[in-house]
Protein backbone atom coordinates (compact mmCIF):
# COMPACT_ATOMS: atom_id res chain seq x y z
CA UNK A 1 0.00 0.00 0.00
CA UNK A 2 1.34 3.41 -1.01
CA UNK A 3 0.39 6.31 1.23
CA UNK A 4 0.54 9.70 -0.48
CA UNK A 5 -1.63 12.49 -1.73
CA UNK A 6 -2.39 10.98 -5.13
CA UNK A 7 -3.72 12.80 -8.19
CA UNK A 8 -5.27 9.92 -10.10
CA UNK A 9 -6.40 11.66 -13.36
CA UNK A 10 -9.52 9.51 -12.98
CA UNK A 11 -12.62 11.70 -13.03
CA UNK A 12 -14.45 9.14 -10.89
CA UNK A 13 -12.07 9.78 -7.99
CA UNK A 14 -9.52 12.50 -8.86
CA UNK A 15 -7.66 12.58 -5.52
CA UNK A 16 -7.05 9.84 -2.94
CA UNK A 17 -4.78 9.19 0.04
CA UNK A 18 -3.75 5.59 -0.55
CA UNK A 19 -3.17 3.16 -3.42
CA UNK A 20 -3.15 -0.64 -3.03
CA UNK A 21 -0.80 -2.46 -5.40
CA UNK A 22 -0.24 -6.13 -6.17
CA UNK A 23 1.20 -8.06 -9.10
CA UNK A 24 2.33 -4.85 -10.77
CA UNK A 25 -1.23 -3.50 -10.89
CA UNK A 26 -3.37 -1.06 -8.94
CA UNK A 27 -5.85 -3.10 -6.92
CA UNK A 28 -7.73 -0.33 -5.11
CA UNK A 29 -7.67 3.38 -4.35
CA UNK A 30 -9.24 5.41 -1.59
CA UNK A 31 -8.55 6.90 1.79
CA UNK A 32 -5.94 5.35 4.05
CA UNK A 33 -8.71 3.82 6.13
CA UNK A 34 -10.60 2.41 3.13
CA UNK A 35 -7.55 0.81 1.55
CA UNK A 36 -6.18 -0.37 4.90
CA UNK A 37 -9.43 -2.20 5.61
CA UNK A 38 -9.13 -4.05 2.29
CA UNK A 39 -5.59 -5.27 3.02
CA UNK A 40 -4.75 -4.88 6.69
CA UNK A 41 -1.52 -6.86 6.34
CA UNK A 42 -0.17 -5.01 3.30
CA UNK A 43 3.34 -3.59 3.33
CA UNK A 44 3.17 0.20 3.63
CA UNK A 45 5.26 2.63 1.60
CA UNK A 46 4.76 5.95 3.37
CA UNK A 47 5.19 8.91 1.02
CA UNK A 48 2.72 11.24 2.71
CA UNK A 49 5.20 14.10 2.39
CA UNK A 50 5.15 13.73 -1.40
CA UNK A 51 2.68 13.96 -4.29
CA UNK A 52 1.91 10.78 -6.25
CA UNK A 53 0.75 10.89 -9.87
CA UNK A 54 0.57 8.51 -12.80
CA UNK A 55 4.07 7.94 -14.13
CA UNK A 56 5.69 10.47 -16.43
CA UNK A 57 5.89 9.57 -20.11
CA UNK A 58 8.36 10.94 -22.67
CA UNK A 59 6.18 10.97 -25.80
CA UNK A 60 8.86 11.76 -28.39
CA UNK A 61 12.48 10.70 -28.04
CA UNK A 62 15.15 8.98 -30.11
CA UNK A 63 16.08 6.87 -27.14
CA UNK A 64 19.26 5.10 -28.23
CA UNK A 65 20.55 8.14 -30.13
CA UNK A 66 19.98 10.07 -26.92
CA UNK A 67 22.01 7.45 -25.08
CA UNK A 68 24.89 7.91 -27.53
CA UNK A 69 24.63 11.71 -27.23
CA UNK A 70 25.39 11.55 -23.52
CA UNK A 71 29.04 10.84 -24.39
CA UNK A 72 29.34 13.10 -27.46
CA UNK A 73 30.08 16.83 -27.90
CA UNK A 74 27.14 18.69 -26.40
CA UNK A 75 26.42 22.01 -28.10
CA UNK A 76 23.21 23.06 -26.35
CA UNK A 77 23.62 26.65 -25.24
CA UNK A 78 26.61 27.39 -27.48
CA UNK A 79 26.39 31.09 -28.31
CA UNK A 80 29.11 31.51 -30.93
CA UNK A 81 31.17 29.63 -33.49
CA UNK A 82 34.15 30.12 -31.18
CA UNK A 83 32.32 28.27 -28.41
CA UNK A 84 31.57 25.37 -30.77
CA UNK A 85 35.22 25.31 -31.79
CA UNK A 86 36.33 25.23 -28.16
CA UNK A 87 34.07 22.30 -27.30
CA UNK A 88 35.18 20.36 -30.38
CA UNK A 89 38.85 21.11 -29.61
CA UNK A 90 38.40 19.72 -26.09
CA UNK A 91 37.02 16.48 -27.52
CA UNK A 92 39.86 16.29 -30.06
CA UNK A 93 42.41 16.44 -27.25
CA UNK A 94 40.95 13.28 -25.73
CA UNK A 95 40.30 11.32 -28.95
CA UNK A 96 42.80 9.26 -31.00
CA UNK A 97 43.78 10.85 -34.32
CA UNK A 98 41.49 9.82 -37.17
CA UNK A 99 38.59 8.90 -34.89
CA UNK A 100 35.24 10.52 -35.62
CA UNK A 101 34.10 13.44 -33.47
CA UNK A 102 30.31 13.60 -33.22
CA UNK A 103 27.95 15.91 -31.43
CA UNK A 104 25.01 18.23 -31.74
CA UNK A 105 22.56 20.63 -30.17
CA UNK A 106 23.48 23.96 -31.77
CA UNK A 107 21.14 26.47 -33.40
CA UNK A 108 22.35 28.77 -36.16
CA UNK A 109 20.46 31.68 -34.62
CA UNK A 110 22.08 31.12 -31.21
CA UNK A 111 25.51 31.07 -32.86
CA UNK A 112 24.79 34.53 -34.24
CA UNK A 113 24.82 33.31 -37.86
CA UNK A 114 22.60 34.48 -40.69
CA UNK A 115 24.10 32.01 -43.17
CA UNK A 116 25.54 28.51 -42.91
CA UNK A 117 28.96 27.85 -41.32
CA UNK A 118 31.70 26.29 -43.44
CA UNK A 119 33.90 23.23 -43.08
CA UNK A 120 36.93 25.49 -42.76
CA UNK A 121 35.75 26.73 -39.36
CA UNK A 122 35.86 23.17 -37.99
CA UNK A 123 39.14 22.45 -39.79
CA UNK A 124 40.79 25.12 -37.64
CA UNK A 125 40.36 22.95 -34.52
CA UNK A 126 40.09 19.46 -36.02
CA UNK A 127 42.25 19.01 -39.12
CA UNK A 128 42.97 15.32 -38.43
CA UNK A 129 39.66 14.07 -37.01
CA UNK A 130 36.51 13.84 -39.15
CA UNK A 131 33.73 15.86 -37.50
CA UNK A 132 29.96 15.69 -37.91
CA UNK A 133 27.77 17.93 -35.76
CA UNK A 134 23.97 18.02 -35.94
CA UNK A 135 21.83 21.05 -35.34
CA UNK A 136 19.38 20.85 -32.50
CA UNK A 137 16.53 19.87 -34.81
CA UNK A 138 18.63 17.14 -36.54
CA UNK A 139 17.63 18.48 -39.97
CA UNK A 140 20.99 20.14 -40.62
CA UNK A 141 24.53 18.85 -40.08
CA UNK A 142 27.89 20.59 -40.12
CA UNK A 143 30.95 18.64 -41.24
CA UNK A 144 34.64 19.41 -41.54
CA UNK A 145 36.77 18.77 -44.62
CA UNK A 146 38.05 15.41 -43.37
CA UNK A 147 34.48 14.15 -43.01
CA UNK A 148 33.47 15.49 -46.43
CA UNK A 149 36.50 13.82 -48.07
CA UNK A 150 35.63 10.47 -46.52
CA UNK A 151 32.09 10.86 -47.88
CA UNK A 152 33.35 11.79 -51.35
CA UNK A 153 31.63 15.17 -51.24
CA UNK A 154 33.13 17.99 -53.31
CA UNK A 155 31.90 21.18 -54.95
CA UNK A 156 30.55 19.24 -57.91
CA UNK A 157 28.60 16.63 -55.93
CA UNK A 158 24.91 16.79 -56.89
CA UNK A 159 22.25 17.26 -54.24
CA UNK A 160 20.60 13.99 -53.21
CA UNK A 161 16.86 13.57 -53.39
CA UNK A 162 15.25 15.24 -50.39
CA UNK A 163 18.41 17.09 -49.38
CA UNK A 164 20.82 19.89 -50.23
CA UNK A 165 24.59 20.31 -50.01
CA UNK A 166 25.22 23.92 -49.00
CA UNK A 167 27.98 25.80 -50.85
CA UNK A 168 30.61 26.75 -49.81
CA UNK A 169 30.90 23.28 -48.34
CA UNK A 170 30.26 22.52 -44.69
CA UNK A 171 26.53 22.19 -44.08
CA UNK A 172 24.15 19.50 -45.27
CA UNK A 173 20.38 19.80 -45.18
CA UNK A 174 17.90 16.96 -44.63
CA UNK A 175 18.85 13.74 -46.48
CA UNK A 176 22.18 15.20 -47.60
CA UNK A 177 23.44 14.52 -44.06
CA UNK A 178 23.13 10.81 -44.83
CA UNK A 179 25.99 11.11 -47.33
CA UNK A 180 28.36 11.67 -44.41
CA UNK A 181 26.54 9.66 -41.76
CA UNK A 182 26.74 6.48 -43.84
CA UNK A 183 30.56 6.49 -43.87
CA UNK A 184 30.84 6.70 -40.09
CA UNK A 185 31.78 3.25 -38.74
CA UNK A 186 28.71 1.47 -37.42
CA UNK A 187 28.77 1.05 -33.64
CA UNK A 188 29.14 -2.50 -32.41
CA UNK A 189 26.27 -4.41 -30.89
CA UNK A 190 27.82 -3.89 -27.48
CA UNK A 191 27.98 -0.14 -28.10
CA UNK A 192 24.31 -0.07 -29.09
CA UNK A 193 23.40 -1.95 -25.92
CA UNK A 194 25.46 0.46 -23.83
CA UNK A 195 23.75 3.47 -25.44
CA UNK A 196 20.31 1.90 -24.94
CA UNK A 197 21.11 1.30 -21.27
CA UNK A 198 22.41 4.83 -20.85
CA UNK A 199 19.40 6.50 -22.47
CA UNK A 200 16.83 4.39 -20.63
CA UNK A 201 18.61 4.73 -17.29
CA UNK A 202 18.82 8.50 -17.70
CA UNK A 203 15.07 8.77 -18.34
CA UNK A 204 14.20 6.52 -15.41
CA UNK A 205 16.43 8.57 -13.12
CA UNK A 206 14.51 11.69 -14.16
CA UNK A 207 11.20 10.14 -13.05
CA UNK A 208 9.91 8.71 -16.34
CA UNK A 209 8.21 5.31 -16.51
CA UNK A 210 7.61 5.08 -20.27
CA UNK A 211 8.85 6.47 -23.56
CA UNK A 212 7.82 6.61 -27.21
CA UNK A 213 10.97 6.20 -29.29
CA UNK A 214 10.76 7.51 -32.81
CA UNK A 215 12.40 6.21 -35.97
CA UNK A 216 15.34 8.08 -37.60
CA UNK A 217 17.73 5.60 -35.97
CA UNK A 218 19.61 2.52 -37.15
CA UNK A 219 17.64 -0.77 -36.96
CA UNK A 220 20.15 -1.76 -34.30
CA UNK A 221 18.71 0.84 -31.94
CA UNK A 222 15.31 -0.77 -31.35
CA UNK A 223 16.95 -4.19 -31.39
CA UNK A 224 19.11 -3.09 -28.47
CA UNK A 225 16.02 -1.98 -26.56
CA UNK A 226 14.33 -5.30 -27.33
CA UNK A 227 17.40 -7.12 -26.02
CA UNK A 228 17.32 -5.14 -22.79
CA UNK A 229 13.62 -5.97 -22.40
CA UNK A 230 14.27 -9.68 -22.98
CA UNK A 231 17.09 -9.61 -20.43
CA UNK A 232 14.93 -7.89 -17.84
CA UNK A 233 17.12 -4.77 -17.92
CA UNK A 234 14.72 -2.23 -19.45
CA UNK A 235 13.51 0.19 -16.73
CA UNK A 236 10.84 1.78 -18.96
CA UNK A 237 7.85 0.74 -21.01
CA UNK A 238 8.75 1.53 -24.63
CA UNK A 239 6.49 2.18 -27.65
CA UNK A 240 8.63 2.15 -30.79
CA UNK A 241 8.24 3.41 -34.35
CA UNK A 242 9.51 1.98 -37.62
CA UNK A 243 10.55 4.18 -40.55
CA UNK A 244 7.91 3.83 -43.26
CA UNK A 245 10.42 2.31 -45.68
CA UNK A 246 10.83 -0.66 -43.32
CA UNK A 247 7.15 -1.49 -43.15
CA UNK A 248 7.70 -4.49 -45.41
CA UNK A 249 10.11 -5.90 -42.84
CA UNK A 250 7.45 -5.47 -40.17
CA UNK A 251 5.03 -7.60 -42.17
CA UNK A 252 7.67 -10.25 -42.86
CA UNK A 253 8.88 -10.41 -39.26
CA UNK A 254 5.45 -10.33 -37.68
CA UNK A 255 6.13 -7.14 -35.73
CA UNK A 256 2.59 -5.79 -36.03
CA UNK A 257 0.41 -5.96 -32.94
CA UNK A 258 3.30 -7.41 -30.98
CA UNK A 259 2.79 -6.14 -27.43
CA UNK A 260 4.13 -8.00 -24.47
CA UNK A 261 6.70 -7.13 -21.90
CA UNK A 262 8.08 -3.63 -21.76
CA UNK A 263 8.86 -3.21 -25.49
CA UNK A 264 6.19 -2.79 -28.17
CA UNK A 265 6.25 -1.89 -31.85
CA UNK A 266 3.51 0.71 -32.25
CA UNK A 267 4.05 3.27 -35.02
CA UNK A 268 5.22 3.87 -38.57
CA UNK A 269 7.04 7.18 -39.03
CA UNK A 270 6.80 9.68 -41.89
CA UNK A 271 8.39 13.11 -42.42
CA UNK A 272 6.25 15.71 -44.17
CA UNK A 273 8.91 18.43 -43.93
CA UNK A 274 12.06 19.61 -42.18
CA UNK A 275 12.46 22.10 -39.34
CA UNK A 276 12.28 25.79 -38.51
CA UNK A 277 15.92 26.43 -37.61
CA UNK A 278 17.17 24.87 -40.84
CA UNK A 279 14.58 26.79 -42.94
CA UNK A 280 13.25 23.45 -44.22
CA UNK A 281 9.83 23.58 -42.52
CA UNK A 282 7.18 23.52 -45.29
CA UNK A 283 5.13 26.72 -45.24
CA UNK A 284 2.18 28.18 -47.06
CA UNK A 285 2.92 31.45 -48.86
CA UNK A 286 4.33 33.95 -48.03
CA UNK A 287 6.88 31.60 -46.43
CA UNK A 288 9.84 32.77 -44.37
CA UNK A 289 10.06 36.51 -43.76
CA UNK A 290 13.77 36.58 -44.63
CA UNK A 291 13.00 35.57 -48.22
CA UNK A 292 14.51 32.09 -47.90
CA UNK A 293 11.44 30.45 -49.42
CA UNK A 294 8.70 28.13 -48.27
CA UNK A 295 10.79 25.24 -46.96
CA UNK A 296 11.17 21.66 -48.13
CA UNK A 297 8.47 19.01 -48.47
CA UNK A 298 9.69 15.47 -47.81
CA UNK A 299 7.34 12.46 -47.76
CA UNK A 300 4.39 13.26 -50.02
CA UNK A 301 0.78 13.24 -48.83
CA UNK A 302 0.12 10.49 -51.37
CA UNK A 303 2.84 8.30 -49.85
CA UNK A 304 1.57 8.98 -46.33
CA UNK A 305 -1.96 7.97 -47.33
CA UNK A 306 -0.87 4.87 -49.25
CA UNK A 307 1.70 3.47 -46.82
CA UNK A 308 -0.33 4.69 -43.85
CA UNK A 309 -3.20 2.46 -45.01
CA UNK A 310 -0.80 -0.52 -45.02
CA UNK A 311 0.39 0.38 -41.53
CA UNK A 312 -3.16 0.52 -40.21
CA UNK A 313 -3.90 -2.89 -41.73
CA UNK A 314 -0.99 -4.22 -39.67
CA UNK A 315 -2.35 -2.56 -36.54
CA UNK A 316 0.35 0.13 -36.50
CA UNK A 317 -0.19 3.88 -36.04
CA UNK A 318 0.80 6.35 -38.78
CA UNK A 319 3.05 8.92 -37.08
CA UNK A 320 3.98 12.00 -39.15
CA UNK A 321 6.48 14.77 -38.45
CA UNK A 322 4.94 18.10 -39.50
CA UNK A 323 6.44 21.47 -38.50
CA UNK A 324 5.26 24.09 -41.01
CA UNK A 325 1.66 25.15 -41.56
CA UNK A 326 1.68 23.73 -45.12
CA UNK A 327 3.09 20.43 -43.86
CA UNK A 328 0.30 20.18 -41.30
CA UNK A 329 -2.34 20.97 -43.90
CA UNK A 330 -1.03 18.27 -46.22
CA UNK A 331 -0.76 15.69 -43.44
CA UNK A 332 -4.33 16.41 -42.39
CA UNK A 333 -5.39 15.95 -46.03
CA UNK A 334 -3.73 12.53 -46.04
CA UNK A 335 -5.21 11.67 -42.66
CA UNK A 336 -8.71 12.57 -43.83
CA UNK A 337 -8.34 9.66 -46.27
CA UNK A 338 -7.09 7.36 -43.50
CA UNK A 339 -9.56 8.25 -40.73
CA UNK A 340 -12.27 5.67 -41.59
CA UNK A 341 -9.71 2.85 -41.66
CA UNK A 342 -7.98 4.01 -38.47
CA UNK A 343 -11.24 4.37 -36.55
CA UNK A 344 -12.40 0.92 -37.68
CA UNK A 345 -9.16 -0.55 -36.28
CA UNK A 346 -9.16 1.49 -33.06
CA UNK A 347 -6.04 3.42 -34.07
CA UNK A 348 -5.51 7.10 -33.29
CA UNK A 349 -3.65 8.93 -36.10
CA UNK A 350 -0.75 10.98 -34.82
CA UNK A 351 1.00 14.24 -35.81
CA UNK A 352 4.44 14.92 -34.36
CA UNK A 353 5.22 18.57 -33.53
CA UNK A 354 2.15 20.26 -35.14
CA UNK A 355 4.23 23.35 -34.56
CA UNK A 356 2.76 26.06 -36.81
CA UNK A 357 -0.89 25.97 -37.84
CA UNK A 358 -3.63 27.75 -39.72
CA UNK A 359 -6.91 28.46 -37.92
CA UNK A 360 -8.91 26.59 -40.56
CA UNK A 361 -6.95 23.40 -39.89
CA UNK A 362 -7.51 23.30 -36.11
CA UNK A 363 -10.92 21.52 -36.18
CA UNK A 364 -9.35 18.77 -38.28
CA UNK A 365 -7.21 17.69 -35.32
CA UNK A 366 -10.25 16.35 -33.45
CA UNK A 367 -9.53 12.81 -32.32
CA UNK A 368 -5.89 12.89 -33.43
CA UNK A 369 -2.82 12.80 -31.23
CA UNK A 370 -0.82 16.03 -31.28
CA UNK A 371 2.60 14.96 -29.99
CA UNK A 372 4.24 18.27 -29.11
CA UNK A 373 7.37 19.52 -27.36
CA UNK A 374 6.88 22.72 -25.30
CA UNK A 375 10.61 22.91 -24.49
CA UNK A 376 11.30 23.87 -28.13
CA UNK A 377 9.21 27.02 -27.72
CA UNK A 378 11.95 28.50 -25.57
CA UNK A 379 14.57 28.60 -28.35
CA UNK A 380 12.11 28.98 -31.23
CA UNK A 381 10.19 32.01 -29.93
CA UNK A 382 12.64 34.64 -31.23
CA UNK A 383 12.98 32.82 -34.58
CA UNK A 384 9.21 32.66 -34.98
CA UNK A 385 8.89 36.42 -34.50
CA UNK A 386 11.70 37.03 -37.01
CA UNK A 387 10.93 34.38 -39.63
CA UNK A 388 7.16 33.85 -39.51
CA UNK A 389 5.45 36.62 -37.56
CA UNK A 390 2.20 35.93 -39.40
CA UNK A 391 2.02 32.50 -37.69
CA UNK A 392 2.94 33.59 -34.17
CA UNK A 393 -0.58 33.27 -32.72
CA UNK A 394 -0.90 29.61 -33.73
CA UNK A 395 2.66 28.50 -33.08
CA UNK A 396 2.86 25.87 -30.34
CA UNK A 397 -0.93 26.22 -30.15
CA UNK A 398 -1.46 23.85 -27.23
CA UNK A 399 -4.68 25.32 -25.90
CA UNK A 400 -6.26 25.57 -29.34
CA UNK A 401 -5.31 21.97 -30.14
CA UNK A 402 -6.74 20.77 -26.84
CA UNK A 403 -9.94 22.74 -27.35
CA UNK A 404 -10.25 21.32 -30.86
CA UNK A 405 -10.34 17.81 -29.40
CA UNK A 406 -6.75 16.68 -30.01
CA UNK A 407 -5.01 14.42 -27.49
CA UNK A 408 -1.91 16.29 -26.30
CA UNK A 409 1.19 14.14 -25.66
CA UNK A 410 4.30 15.93 -24.38
CA UNK A 411 7.91 15.01 -25.09
CA UNK A 412 11.27 16.61 -25.84
CA UNK A 413 12.58 15.07 -29.08
CA UNK A 414 15.81 14.27 -27.22
CA UNK A 415 18.63 14.57 -28.15
CA UNK A 416 17.20 17.60 -29.99
CA UNK A 417 16.48 18.99 -26.52
CA UNK A 418 17.09 17.43 -23.10
CA UNK A 419 14.20 15.30 -21.78
CA UNK A 420 13.42 17.92 -19.15
CA UNK A 421 9.81 17.85 -17.97
CA UNK A 422 10.50 20.99 -15.90
CA UNK A 423 11.15 22.95 -19.08
CA UNK A 424 7.95 21.56 -20.60
CA UNK A 425 5.96 22.66 -17.54
CA UNK A 426 7.54 26.13 -17.65
CA UNK A 427 7.15 26.64 -21.39
CA UNK A 428 3.56 25.39 -21.61
CA UNK A 429 2.39 27.39 -18.59
CA UNK A 430 4.33 30.66 -18.94
CA UNK A 431 5.02 30.67 -22.72
CA UNK A 432 8.26 32.59 -21.95
CA UNK A 433 11.00 32.06 -24.54
CA UNK A 434 14.76 32.53 -24.29
CA UNK A 435 14.48 36.24 -25.06
CA UNK A 436 12.19 36.76 -22.07
CA UNK A 437 9.17 37.47 -24.26
CA UNK A 438 5.92 35.47 -24.17
CA UNK A 439 4.91 33.63 -27.33
CA UNK A 440 1.15 33.59 -27.92
CA UNK A 441 0.30 33.73 -24.19
CA UNK A 442 -3.33 32.88 -24.94
CA UNK A 443 -2.13 29.34 -25.73
CA UNK A 444 -0.96 28.75 -22.13
CA UNK A 445 -2.01 25.62 -20.21
CA UNK A 446 -2.49 24.89 -16.52
CA UNK A 447 -0.31 22.63 -14.36
CA UNK A 448 -3.01 19.97 -14.47
CA UNK A 449 -3.14 20.19 -18.28
CA UNK A 450 0.61 19.64 -18.47
CA UNK A 451 0.50 16.70 -16.07
CA UNK A 452 -2.22 15.09 -18.20
CA UNK A 453 -0.21 15.67 -21.40
CA UNK A 454 2.88 14.09 -19.81
CA UNK A 455 1.01 11.03 -18.48
CA UNK A 456 -2.48 10.16 -19.73
CA UNK A 457 -2.08 11.77 -23.16
CA UNK A 458 0.94 9.64 -24.18
CA UNK A 459 -0.77 6.52 -22.82
CA UNK A 460 -3.86 7.12 -24.96
CA UNK A 461 -1.63 7.89 -27.95
CA UNK A 462 0.02 4.48 -27.56
CA UNK A 463 -3.29 2.71 -27.00
CA UNK A 464 -2.37 1.92 -23.38
CA UNK A 465 -5.63 2.19 -21.48
CA UNK A 466 -3.85 0.83 -18.40
CA UNK A 467 -1.34 3.66 -18.03
CA UNK A 468 -1.35 7.38 -17.25
CA UNK A 469 -4.10 6.91 -14.68
CA UNK A 470 -4.39 5.55 -11.15
CA UNK A 471 -7.39 3.25 -10.85
CA UNK A 472 -7.95 -0.48 -10.33
CA UNK A 473 -6.35 -2.47 -13.16
CA UNK A 474 -3.85 0.21 -14.14
CA UNK A 475 -0.12 -0.43 -14.29
CA UNK A 476 1.56 0.35 -10.98
CA UNK A 477 3.93 2.89 -12.49
CA UNK A 478 3.95 6.24 -10.71
CA UNK A 479 5.95 9.41 -10.31
CA UNK A 480 6.57 10.96 -6.90
CA UNK A 481 6.99 14.75 -6.68
CA UNK A 482 8.04 17.22 -4.03
CA UNK A 483 5.65 19.53 -5.89
CA UNK A 484 4.04 19.27 -9.32
CA UNK A 485 6.61 20.21 -11.95
CA UNK A 486 9.42 20.11 -9.37
CA UNK A 487 11.74 17.26 -8.41
CA UNK A 488 10.47 13.84 -9.47
CA UNK A 489 11.34 10.17 -9.00
CA UNK A 490 9.86 7.09 -10.61
CA UNK A 491 8.07 4.48 -8.48
CA UNK A 492 7.41 1.33 -10.51
CA UNK A 493 6.05 -1.62 -8.56
CA UNK A 494 6.30 -4.54 -10.98
CA UNK A 495 5.62 -8.14 -10.01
Amino acid sequence: MVLARALTLDDARPEVGAVLVGGGRVLAVGSREEVGALAPGAQVLDHRDLLLTPGLAEAHIHLVTYGFSLSQVGLHGARSVAEVQARVAQQVMNTPRGTWIRGGGFLLSELGLNGYPTAALLDEVSPHHPVLLYSRDLHLSWANSAALRLAGIHEGTPDPEGGRIVRPLGCLLEHASDLVARVIPEPTGAEYLAAARAGAADLAARGYVSAHTMAFESPEAPRALQTLAQQGELPLRVWACLPHDRLGHARALGLARAPGGLFQWGGVKFFADGALGSRTAWLHAPGFADGSGTGMPLDSPELIAEVGREAIELGLTPVTHAIGDRANTEVLNAYDRLRPHAEACGIRLRVEHAQHLRAEDLPRFRGLTASVQPIHLQADGPMIRDLMPHLEGLSYAFRSLRDAGAILAFGSDAPVAPPDYRANFAAAITRVDDSGARLAPEQALTEHDVLWAHTRGPALAAGWIDEGIIRPGARAAFTLWDRLGGNAQALVLEG
